[in-house]
């Protein structure tokens, strides 16, 4: 990868955000779903939280890749690389709102 290759992806991660990027990916089902386990996919307070190392959101990432069972969404459909990079990208880029 070039440098000016590096900076835009850099550029681009700064800018994920939770309210216009990250929580209309979830759907109504999946956050109804979620609060009954006491996981909040629509609140920004818990996904970003830092108290605990930003864990709330590398659980929910890790159970939409598979990474950890049961995987999200219960029975699909899963999401696809592109949504998971994004994800990636906004834990990566500090969580912003």
């Amino acid at each position: 990868m070039d440098s000016t290759s590096l900076e835009v992806l850099v550029k681009n991660v700064s800018k994920v955000s939770f309210a216009s990027d990250i929580r209309p990916l979830f759907r109504s089902v999946d956050i109804e779903h979620m609060k009954g386990m006491e996981i909040l996919l629509d609140d920004y307070k818990y996904m970003s939280d830092a108290t605990n190392g930003y864990q709330n959101a590398q659980r929910v990432y890790d159970s939409l890749t598979g990474k950890t069972e049961p995987r999200m969404p219960p029975n699909g459909p899963y999401w696809s690389k592109g949504k998971l990079d994004l994800f990636e990208s906004w834990m990566k880029g500090g969580c912003q709102p």
